[in-house]
């Protein structure tokens, strides 16, 4: 994914955070009846507004879907976590698809950036929720045990929430 400078700091954080785990990140949101629903998505972009960008079907049951989407980056090699509440838009803008476009999506379009039905899903975030366990796996699972033995969390890395993004 392509990180744009940010503007912020909030934002700035966001994409420090999310810059290693960017190739696929877990789209949520609410279907008809009411129920959750994810999909894989691989982001494309985090624009310098620090919205994040995607290839989508425009016919795809999700374009009704996005007035509230939650969009979630893990890793858990490195035990960081990023779960963002937002808003999504679609946008048709041909110049648009041709700056993003990847070969990585021509089996799910295989016409190009001339396929009929492609579109781009701009995600909005409003907040953001991380968590970050910055020390390696081995520290980590000792921090674990230790919480288990004192029976509540100690050294379990960095856990923050960022508003107004």
């Amino acid at each position: 994914m392509k990180i744009q400078p940010q503007t912020n700091a909030e934002r700035q954080k966001l994409a420090t955070l999310i810059q290693p785990m960017d190739s696929v990140a877990m789209l949520t949101s609410q279907n008809a009846e009411g129920a959750l629903v994810s999909r894989p998505m691989a982001p494309l972009e985090m624009d310098a507004q620090g919205a994040i960008w995607f290839f989508t079907d425009r016919n795809s049951a999700k374009v009704e879907q996005l007035r509230t989407l939650n969009l979630s980056f893990s890793d858990a090699e490195r035990g960081t976590y990023v779960s963002l509440c937002g808003h999504g838009d679609l946008e048709t803008d041909r110049s648009h698809i041709k700056r993003l476009w990847t070969p990585l999506a021509r089996p799910w379009f295989p016409d190009g950036t001339d396929s009929e039905n492609l579109a781009l899903l701009k995600f909005t975030p409003s907040a953001a929720e991380y968590w970050d366990a910055v020390d390696t796996k081995m520290v980590h699972l000792f921090a674990t045990a230790v919480s288990v033995i004192a029976a509540r969390p100690i050294g379990m890395g960095e856990h923050g929430r960022i508003g107004q993004l």
